[in-house]
């Protein structure tokens, strides 16, 4: 007979979506490339009678598998590389404060503030700024066995072999990621037409963000390669040109999804035969079987299918005649001179690198004035835990406490029950792939595999055994109680909800989008005012997409913020619904729909800056007046619909 638990003793539901394991493909390759770049160094330094200089390059072969997420291969060079060079510098200048009290204190401060503000710039920078602080601590904590540019040298080697192992395959696979990236693409959006028209519309809100998701994957993948190719390659100018071609059937499925009639199956199959001809690269004749259009939303189909079809296939693409629906990049000085100008001149940039800096200050102020054993672990676990871009920092203090205490479960079988020696490289080749498998599922559990590892390579400089195991716990749980307290619970920001704003900015924008889509002086659209209206339509789903990440994150808050959050995440589907619709009527004027009145336009805008005002205002759901009227046989009743929901929504109940 079951029982259930008492209420007082059911979990809360923020504790079980931090402890939830997220869904995730085991990435193999990678998987691969963890036990021969983790295991080869301590080989050889064993094989040679190093044993220390290869614990050292297989921590740093760690830093590397960390950063081993990207698929194209110029990426992965971004993604592991350059970090290896800010570790390098980590690592050297801990070192040379090395048992030198207030020096190394002030020092590894002051790298916490510059570790923190660069990370703020990008994903690579981020990893860069991770793995400086990283590596400071390491050098500042530990001594390090040789000649002091020996261990920069070695830790860098053990990242540089991931990514000469992630290279291998370039000559034979270079374009392959981002066709594969292109072509996957166009498989969600044959998923999210086969959504359209149906009930529930839950369904087809969640193939439209799967749809905002690779757009973006993709657009990053081939954009990132074009601006250093200069739009000079053919074969990148083409998956270009295929990702726009695919962007009128993504407008065009809001229309087919607000008449309520499904498409027939051969429409979706169509896109999923044009999906296989990209990442083949098969540019021959397509014959295509598509029913008879009927109607307005049936001919942008039609249309938008035949015109993808053309592109795909097209042996050459002319490179001046493709818009870059995101903006081409600008060049790498550019870009490098404005991150630098954004690091200095952003409030989030300090107040997130004086966070850091001061957490780590009184880490090591900590240590300095209470013996407490490992010390540098404590700032390690401060390290991870206040990472702005890798979740909520509440969250990741508890599943960075949860996940070592997991993992010291391992380690002491390993450190108890394995002898030290070669036995060593048979329990990393066991215990590296773990890092990639796990990453994915969850903080908690990537925390789980790591730590055994550490402690191993650890073991190895040291030879402390198990003597490891409860200073390392308790350095842990100091660390997350100083994110938690001087990281977390001192800065206000941190448990508000801090999206709201950026939710108003959304809402603006889309009203500036309803303004673009209908308050043009040409209302069949010009082909500059498609690209204008296309590019402001990709950015809408990118912030929204943004700003729903924000919101997950904060659901895993405990109240207030979570409460809270969980409140504000209907709005922003009500948001991107209010989006769908603007792009359904826009299509449906092209194809033949009488254009609405510029009175009809102007009121939904208005409505929306009113309920934009709104969210800029407060933090709890507040009242906002609704009052749309206009011709019920107008294309824009769909949208004064949307958004009369949204702004109930936006009322208390």
């Amino acid at each position: 007979m079951s029982r259930e638990f008492p209420i007082g003793l059911t979990p809360p539901d923020w504790l079980v979506r931090n402890l939830q394991p997220q869904q995730a493909p085991l990435n193999r390759p990678a998987i691969a490339r963890a036990a021969v770049a983790m295991t080869l160094p301590l080989a050889i330094g064993l094989a040679t009678g190093h044993t220390a200089y290869g614990a050292l390059a297989s921590m740093g072969a760690l830093s590397g598998v960390i950063g081993d997420t990207a698929d194209a291969y110029r990426m992965r060079i971004l993604n592991i590389a350059i970090p290896q060079l800010f570790g390098a510098i980590g690592v050297t200048l801990g070192a040379a404060v090395y048992g030198h009290g207030w020096y190394a204190v002030a020092t590894l401060t002051g790298i916490a503030l510059v570790s923190g503000m660069i990370s703020t710039i990008g994903a690579v920078a981020s990893v860069s700024g991770l793995l400086l602080l990283l590596n400071s601590v390491i050098g500042a904590g530990l001594p390090l066995p040789g000649a002091w540019w020996l261990a920069p040298v070695l830790m860098s080697g053990g990242g540089l072999l991931v990514l000469l192992l992630a290279l291998l395959a370039w000559p034979l696979r270079s374009g392959v990621p981002e066709r594969a990236a292109v072509a996957n693409t166009y498989r969600t959006v044959a998923d999210l037409l086969a959504t359209c028209g149906d009930d529930p519309t839950a369904a087809y809100d969640s193939a439209r963000q799967a749809v905002t998701q690779s757009l973006n994957q993709s657009y990053d993948l081939v954009l990132a390669r074009r601006a250093r190719h200069h739009g000079r390659s053919p074969e990148l100018t083409r998956l270009l040109a295929q990702l726009n071609a695919i962007t009128p059937v993504v407008e065009a499925a809001p229309a087919v999804h607000q008449s309520g009639q499904p498409l027939p199956p051969q429409i979706r199959e169509t896109v999923r035969h044009l999906a296989q001809a990209v990442e083949t690269g098969y540019t021959g004749p397509i014959g295509l079987d598509l029913p008879t259009p009927t109607g307005e939303t049936t001919r942008a189909i039609d249309h938008a299918l035949r015109h993808a079809a053309e592109v795909v296939t097209a042996p050459d693409v002319d490179p001046r005649g493709i818009d870059d629906r995101l903006g081409r990049p600008a060049a790498l000085r550019i870009r490098a001179t404005r991150a630098a100008r954004n690091v200095l001149l952003s409030s989030g940039s300090w107040r997130y690198g004086l966070r850091l800096a001061v957490c780590i200050g009184l880490a090591q102020v900590l240590v300095s004035t209470v013996p407490v054993p490992r010390s540098y672990w404590v700032a390690l676990t401060i390290t991870f835990v206040l990472k702005p871009d890798f979740g909520s920092v509440f969250s990741r203090a508890l599943l960075r406490a949860l996940g070592t205490v997991a993992g010291l479960v391992i380690a002491a079988a390993v450190l108890s029950a394995v002898p030290r020696g070669w036995w060593d490289v048979l329990v990393l080749l066991v215990l590296a792939p773990l890092i990639p498998a796990l990453t994915p599922r969850g903080y908690g559990y990537q925390t789980m595999a790591i730590t055994p590892v550490i402690l191993l390579l650890s073991d190895v400089l040291n030879h402390q055994g198990t003597a490891l195991l409860l200073p390392r716990l308790v350095d842990s749980l100091i660390g997350c109680g100083i994110a938690l307290v001087a990281g977390y619970l001192l800065w206000p920001e941190s448990w508000h909800t801090r999206v709201g704003d950026r939710l108003a900015e959304a809402v603006a924008d889309t009203a500036n989008y309803v303004e673009t889509a209908f308050g043009t002086s040409d209302p069949s659209g010009a082909e500059a005012d498609a690209s204008a209206r296309a590019r402001m339509r990709r950015r809408l789903y990118r912030d929204l997409s943004v700003i729903r990440t924000e919101f997950q994150r904060a659901l895993t808050e405990p109240p207030p913020t979570g409460r809270l959050a969980a409140g504000w995440l209907p709005l922003v589907v009500a948001v991107e619904r209010i989006v769908d619709a603007t792009t359904a009527a826009r299509v449906r004027v092209k194809h033949g729909a009488p254009p609405p009145s510029p009175a009809e336009v102007t009121q939904v805008a208005l409505q929306l800056r009113e309920l934009s005002e709104g969210v800029r205002e407060s933090e709890v759901l507040v009242e906002v007046r609704t009052d749309l009227t206009g011709p019920a046989e107008s294309v824009l009743e769909p949208l004064r619909q949307e958004v009369a929901a949204a702004r109930a929504i936006a009322s208390p109940h």
